[in-house]
C-alpha cells in the first residue's frame, strides 16, 4: 500500500453533521488510551495528524481524515478513503450524562453510516479479554452488514514477552498485532484495509 497524502478533514458530533457519505470509510474504535491516535499517525506516516492525549477520554468528537492512495492504473491514478477516529469508550471518570451522549453518537455512526466499510477494533494486547471489548465485539457482529468487515488489531505488543505474543497469536489467528514503537504489524494492517477496499489496485 502506498499512502501519498493524508489530511484532517473535519470533526463532527454525530452522524448528522458528518461529511457526505460519498467515500468509503474505515472506523478506528477502542477503549480510551488504547492508542488509536498513535496508530493513525503511524499508519499514515504523518506525525501529529491525529491528536493523542495523555488524558483518557479526552477525544469527544468523530474525527475524519482524507486518505489519498497511489494506484497502478493510469486512468485512475489515485483513490480516496476516509479514516475515522472515534471517541474512546470505557473511561470511568467521565460524567455519566456526557458518556451517554458520546455513546449515542458513537452508536449512531456505527449503525447508520452507509459508506462505512471496515471496523478496526483496537484491543490492548496486554488485556485482550476485557468484558468491555467482548461487548463491543458482539455489538459490531450484530450490526455488521454483508459488505462490512471487522479487523481486530492488538496494540502495544512490544510490551508483551515473546511467549505471551505467541499465545495471543494462537488464540486470535485472524488478528493483526501492532507495535507503533517498533512499526510492527503496520504493513499488515495497511494491506488488510486496502485489499478489502480496493483489491489489487494499490501499488
Amino acid at each position: 500500500m502506498r499512502i501519498i497524502d493524508a489530511k484532517f478533514l473535519q470533526s463532527a458530533q454525530s452522524v448528522e453533521d458528518s461529511p457526505p457519505p460519498n467515500v468509503a470509510e474505515v472506523a478506528f474504535l477502542g477503549r480510551s488510551n488504547v492508542g488509536k491516535s498513535s496508530l493513525l499517525n503511524t499508519l499514515t506516516n504523518r506525525n501529529g495528524l491525529a491528536k493523542s492525549s495523555s488524558t483518557p477520554g479526552k477525544t469527544q468528537l468523530i474525527n475524519y481524515f482524507e486518505i489519498k492512495f497511489k494506484t497502478e492504473s493510469e486512468e485512475t491514478p489515485h483513490l480516496f478513503a476516509r479514516f475515522v477516529d472515534l471517541p474512546g469508550f470505557g473511561y470511568a471518570k467521565v460524567a455519566k450524562s456526557l458518556k451517554a451522549q458520546w455513546n449515542r453518537n458513537l452508536t449512531g455512526y456505527l449503525e447508520l453510516r452507509p459508506n462505512l466499510q471496515i471496523f478496526v477494533h483496537l484491543i490492548d494486547a496486554r488485556h485482550p479479554e476485557l468484558e468491555i471489548d467482548k461487548n463491543v465485539d458482539e455489538f459490531l457482529k450484530d450490526i455488521k452488514r454483508g459488505d462490512q468487515i471487522i479487523i481486530h488489531a492488538f496494540t502495544k505488543t512490544d510490551k508483551l514477552k515473546q511467549n505471551e505474543l505467541a499465545q495471543l497469536r494462537r488464540v486470535y489467528p485472524e488478528g493483526i498485532f501492532i507495535s507503533n514503537l517498533k512499526k510492527r504489524g503496520i504493513i499488515d494492517l495497511q494491506n488488510k484495509i486496502t485489499g478489502y477496499l480496493f483489491g489489487n489496485q494499490i501499488l
